[in-house]
């Protein structure tokens, strides 16, 4: 479980239940994250009820009997029992978010003893590949470790290192608990962004792995136009604006937009100028012809144009694409 999950789970859920009969007052606080060793606990208080064998009276302050309050109290009575139950659900529930955060971390500390600046790259690429094969028509593919069954394909060219990278470190955290590969491969990606001076992209945790590879041919072509790039990522559950958002992930790497080991929007800087359009050198041959494509279409441009002023606004909006893609797909366990 991510620590935003942990968050919410942890800092969010204290529930009061009242009446203005019988006053009843239930608490139920989680662990808080900065209280992570705290126990749950459950608080009742209720106004004194006398219980005889055939009703129940209810005293207020002036001694007086109400039968409805009498049937109120009897309800109350009688659902009693069935609180201790939920208490003991409550801590249970409250146990595991505090288990799942202490995974987390101890995955987080493991891959990025890993992933360095210089593999960063390869591994965010490993978790498009992994997450990017989803169609919400038949919700087939997505973000499921069926990536470590289709390394042979064409476009998986390369992604052996990435996988051989991060294997050292899933072998880390599974010597104290199993974890998928696609609980790895999500996260590798989020740490690959940090790395590089991105943001911090908390990504929730229990993912269950596929046992088989994806069906062929769900990639996004580098060769598709803008618009046929707008089609395929809405077939996905994307917007224009997401799809912008995520291409720029190819700020890291050898494809020409920036320092190859820095993350910001220098990607969307440099489609602006539109480099290849130079015969000069190098410039010919900056980014991939889907990278070109975005700057022809205005809707893409719009964002472009955004995301090159505001670096901000572009890593918000990539942090929320990113968790966005690799939860596509995903089959989660049961808590």
């Amino acid at each position: 479980m991510s620590s935003s999950t942990a968050s919410s789970l942890c800092g969010c859920c204290t529930a009061y239940y009242s009446s203005p009969l019988l006053a009843p007052k239930f608490k139920f606080k989680f662990p808080a994250k900065s209280q992570r060793s705290s126990l749950s606990t459950v608080e009742f208080r209720a106004n004194p009820l006398t219980i005889s064998s055939s009703l129940v009276n209810y005293r207020g302050k002036d001694g007086s009997c109400n039968s409805n309050r009498r049937r109120r109290g009897l309800l109350l009575t009688a659902t009693l029992p069935f609180l201790l139950p939920f208490h003991e659900f409550v801590q249970d529930l409250g146990a595991k978010a505090e288990s799942g955060m202490s995974d987390y971390l101890l995955m987080k500390e493991e891959v990025t003893k890993v992933v360095s600046k210089g593999k960063a790259a390869s591994v965010l690429r490993l978790a498009f590949h992994d997450a990017g094969t989803f169609e919400m028509d038949d919700n087939s593919g997505g973000m499921n470790g069926s990536i470590v069954y289709e390394l042979e394909r064409p476009e998986n060219a390369g992604l052996k290192k990435p996988l051989k990278i991060l294997e050292k470190a899933k072998g880390e955290v599974n010597a104290i608990r199993p974890v998928s590969w696609a609980d790895m491969i999500a996260l590798g990606g989020a740490v690959a962004v940090s790395a590089c001076g991105g943001p911090n992209i908390p990504v929730p945790m229990g993912r269950l792995d596929s046992m088989e590879p994806d069906p062929e041919g769900k990639l996004p072509q580098e060769t598709l136009d803008a618009s046929g790039l707008k089609q395929c990522f809405q077939r996905k559950g994307f917007s224009a604006q997401e799809l912008v958002a995520l291409s720029g992930a190819h700020t890291l790497g050898t494809k020409g937009f920036g320092n190859p080991i820095v993350f910001d929007n220098s990607y969307y800087k440099i489609l602006l100028e539109k480099p290849w359009q130079s015969s000069a050198g190098m410039s010919s041959m900056i980014g991939l012809p889907s990278d070109r494509a975005l700057v022809e279409d205005d809707d893409c441009l719009r964002w472009i144009k955004m995301y090159a002023d505001n670096q901000n606004m572009f890593f918000e909006d990539f942090k929320n694409a990113y968790v966005k893609l690799v939860n596509s797909g995903a089959r989660w366990r049961s808590l």
